[in-house]
């Protein structure tokens, strides 16, 4: 072999060298980030000992236990939403025997219905509880909700269910107007189409992407649980049982991963359900915190649904907007964050 062929040799084992080592960099520069495992937990733990670790919250307060939300319990009749049919009866009617009497779904076409009946001993409305007894009761459906008005054919079906509980506990029902209602009913979807409100925020990675552990721990010391869907993580209101602050999102498939450090995901969704979270929670102010707070930490930048970051200027006229609506909404008795509004705007 010449000396030429000596330095061909070096150069191609030089040149080879090079590229290998900038696939290796490449490859290391497009792998998501990972979660540091001494800075806390990467996802949510159910398991024993769940809650025990706090982090810093946005406001420097400790981070609640990691945990699922409790159910929220289900929310009263209440003549401002629901089409209301009383049921008199002879005596009184035990809990066991409503329970037994009970339609076989609760709901009326796409609304909402219920029964509660007169505690004999309380004197409180109350769905029915075995063990107790009952000298009246009261037949309800949702007069709105998201998917439109209480129509004709849902009042009807309304009336068939509580009819035939009111034949097995030996009540007698009185039924109002059809038309009435259903025209109260076009009125509040009307009310409730302007003024519901659902916001997004997205975080994008400006460059490299993120694994779902990374974004479990980030998410993790702003105070956000895990919700009872994986890729959704919750903030939580600050009483129990209540709906959730804001909700995180990222794709499902990420979070199913049978290796999730190699999952890679490209933008989470902050969202926040108006109508849905008190007032007195500062929601929007949360959001936005949350979002720059995120950004920050994972180098993302927080853009509409259309991928047009949103100014200072743009989130401040979304802020004043919704006082005004605050205000609408508790002008009609209809707060956001309570029972009613919670029912109404689902």
């Amino acid at each position: 072999m010449n000396s030429l062929q000596v330095w061909l040799a070096i150069a191609g084992g030089v040149v080879l060298a090079v590229v290998v080592a900038h696939g290796a960099w490449v490859a290391r520069r497009k792998a998501p980030r990972q979660a540091d495992p001494a800075d806390g937990p990467t996802s949510p733990d159910h398991g024993e000992g769940a809650g025990h670790r706090t982090e810093p919250t946005l406001d420097g307060a400790a981070m609640a236990p990691l945990a699922v939300p409790a159910p929220e319990r289900r929310p009263p009749l209440d003549a401002l939403i629901d089409c209301l049919a009383s049921i008199a009866v002879d005596g009184v009617v035990s809990g066991d025997a409503a329970l037994a009497a009970m339609p076989a779904t609760r709901r009326a076409g796409s609304k909402p219905t219920g029964i509660e009946g007169l505690n004999e001993v309380t004197g409180h409305w109350e769905f029915p509880v075995a063990g107790q007894r009952y000298r009246a009761f009261q037949a309800g459906v949702q007069l709105a909700n998201r998917s439109g008005p209480l129509n004709e054919i849902e009042f009807s079906e309304f009336v068939v269910k509580a009819q035939a509980f009111a034949d097995a506990v030996g009540g007698m029902p009185d039924f109002p107007n059809m038309l009435t209602e259903v025209a109260r009913g076009r009125e509040l979807d009307q009310f409730s189409g302007t003024h519901d409100a659902q916001l997004g925020f997205t975080l994008r990675a400006r460059q490299t992407a993120w694994s779902a552990g990374y974004v479990h721990q980030q998410a993790a010391r702003l105070g956000f649980v895990a919700g009872a869907i994986p890729g959704r993580l919750v903030l939580p209101g600050s009483v129990p049982g209540v709906p959730a602050i804001l909700e995180l999102g990222f794709d499902t498939r990420a979070a199913l991963s049978d290796d999730p450090a190699l999952s890679s995901i490209q933008q989470v969704t902050l969202s926040l359900d108006v109508p849905h979270v008190a007032r007195i929670e500062r929601p929007f102010v949360r959001l936005r915190e949350a979002a720059q707070a995120l950004a920050a930490a994972m180098d993302g930048v927080v853009t509409d649904d259309n991928g047009q970051p949103l100014s200072t200027d743009t989130l401040d006229r979304i802020g004043a907007d919704l006082e005004q609506l605050y205000d609408a909404l508790e002008e009609r008795d209809l707060a956001a964050g309570s029972p009613q509004a919670r029912r109404l705007f689902s």
